[in-house]
């Protein structure tokens, strides 16, 4: 990922830092970040600097994770100085990605403390950056839930109406797993409390999502399952409205918004010469 980024920015070669800057001009800067939040992909700027020239050299004053406040310095640099500008923007780039959805994330699960909720993400990612996105959710509190399509066995709406119903579906599923050997958890997707009770007839499902249900129908549904399959609330959850997710005892609650509509953490570099050009 770092080099396909890289490749995309640099192309044939930085013009402007190769024109400008003397290549044996030394370097020194620090990355601040202008915005209160929690850090993330540190370890990812380290490696581009690193494919940009091995010499550079990226401290870290704080660690992924950490709460920042607004104009803290969160690393330090050192090298060679067209090196150092011709990886800054790609670094920036991966490091104000993953800082915004760990700090969304860390949000969320403040939001929902307390109660046995766990915030978890989606398969809706940055296509291509996937690993970071969901790296940067864990590092902001939350959990992952499946990585692709096979990892889980997630049987969706559409995945029942083209089975011919609940039932089918998760019967179909189940043939299939042992038939080929695979040791993967089985979730069903539901819309009503009917379709909650024909999971729990069909048997053998470890979670059963409940799909855009209303608070009260979201309670009773936690009820009817009592205990017997974990169950996960989706939907148009917000960070207003999580709380009183949380409350009616799903066991976990996925956002979509951490990574498909993540707003970056604004960090920036503060380049200084520091001669030898």
């Amino acid at each position: 990922m770092v080099e396909l980024a890289l490749l995309e920015d640099i192309g044939t070669g930085d013009i402007t830092g190769d024109a400008v800057v003397p290549a044996s001009a030394r370097g020194a800067g620090e990355f601040v970040c202008r915005q209160q939040g929690v850090l993330a992909g540190m370890e990812v700027a380290g490696l581009v600097f690193q494919h940009c020239d091995p010499e550079i050299v990226l401290a870290p004053l704080v660690a992924d994770g950490s709460e920042v406040d607004a104009g803290s310095s969160i690393a330090r640099i050192d090298g060679n100085a067209q090196a150092i500008l011709r990886g800054e923007r790609t670094a920036l780039n991966f490091l104000q990605r993953m800082s915004g959805i760990a700090t969304l994330t860390a949000r969320y699960v403040r939001a929902v403390r307390g109660t046995r909720a766990k915030i978890t993400d989606t398969r809706k990612t940055a296509p291509g950056l996937r690993v970071l996105d969901k790296w940067a959710v864990r590092v902001g509190g939350g959990v992952n839930h499946r990585f692709g399509l096979d990892d889980m066995m997630l049987i969706k709406d559409n995945h029942i109406v083209a089975a011919g119903g609940v039932a089918a579906a998760i019967e179909r599923g189940r043939k299939y797993l042992r038939a080929c050997g695979i040791a993967a958890a089985m979730e069903v997707e539901t819309t009503t409390l009917e379709q909650v009770r024909e999971v729990l007839q069909s048997g053998g499902v470890q979670r059963i999502m409940l799909d855009n249900f209303p608070l009260s129908e979201m309670q009773k549904a936690v009820a009817l399952v009592a205990g017997r399959a974990e169950v996960e609330a989706s939907g148009g959850v917000t960070l207003d409205g999580v709380r009183a997710i949380a409350e009616t005892g799903v066991d976990f609650i996925s956002v979509g918004a951490l990574t498909h509509s993540v707003r970056a953490l604004d960090i920036a570099l503060e380049f200084s010469h520091a001669g030898g050009g």
